[in-house]
């Protein structure tokens, strides 16, 4: 499932696009068009110029301008990857793959909306009042959050910690498997409740959380190397990278989590 360092891999694609303008848009299935109808979706885009794009949490945003000199204006994709979902830069002669949902057609290429699963999808806001709603539950930005307003996020109220970091509206952009790997860099065990959690363990959760994820979106994904709880994630005899326990799998918040017991003790 894409996550905060994906979407900031599928904005370095779309960025491809910034400064060019729209010749065409073509919709292969409006299942993935979310408020509005394919034809009035081609309408509002064609010969619009993509602005810069800009990610928080697991939403990234393309707005366009009427000129390519001009400043940023609505309308605005608001995109969302679900599952499944990634954005592919392809050449004009590159064939259609069977998940590509939407093609935005540039004179240097192609900017395609790929899919299996359509869980998610494309939004059209045609003021930023459309987009501040689109986005008006989500919490600050995982990459972006000081340590002084994580700690009051976390602790205003007590629940188990991992549930809490993954909870969109506390902090948008981690998922799983990104949970999985803060909490193991930072030794603190997933089924902790965010009340007892100390001022070092808060201080030690942010500064792994701002690197790994520093790390982790330079790559545009979550990196599985040898050194990575992410990395043994699949293997059949898993062990901790770092002290070689076995590692234990637990349901936490309906999520199957992966943690070390012996460097995350509960």
């Amino acid at each position: 499932m894409p996550e905060l360092p994906d979407v900031a891999g599928f904005r370095r694609v779309a960025e491809q696009a910034t400064g060019k303008q729209v010749r065409e848009v073509r919709v292969h299935d409006a299942q993935v068009l979310r408020g509005i109808g394919a034809d009035a979706f081609e309408r509002a885009l064609r010969r619009r110029f993509f602005a810069e794009p800009r990610r928080h949490g697991k939403w990234l945003l393309i707005p366009t301008a009427a000129a390519a000199n001009a400043s940023a204006a609505p309308p605005t994709l608001l995109v969302h990857f679900g599952m499944t979902g990634n954005l592919q830069w392809c050449a004009h002669d590159e064939e259609l793959h069977a998940h590509d949902r939407v093609v935005f057609d540039f004179a240097a290429g192609e900017l395609r909306y790929r899919d299996m699963r359509k869980l998610t999808g494309i939004h059209l806001a045609r003021e930023q009042a459309e987009v501040d709603g689109l986005l008006a539950d989500l919490g600050p930005d995982a990459q972006r959050i000081d340590a002084a307003e994580l700690d009051s996020r976390l602790t205003r109220t007590r629940r188990r910690l991992k549930p809490a970091l993954m909870d969109q509206s506390v902090l948008a952009g981690l998922g799983n498997i990104c949970a999985d790997e803060i909490l193991w860099r930072a030794r603190i065990n997933p089924n902790r409740s965010t009340a007892e959690l100390s001022d070092g363990d808060l201080g030690r959760l942010h500064r792994e959380m701002r690197e790994m994820l520093r790390v982790a979106v330079r790559a545009g994904r979550i990196p599985d190397g040898a050194s990575w709880l992410t990395g043994h994630r699949e293997e059949p005899d898993r062990r901790c990278p770092r002290c070689s326990s076995a590692l234990r799998r637990l349901r936490i918040g309906g999520r199957s989590t992966l943690f070390c017991p012996v460097c995350q003790p509960g």
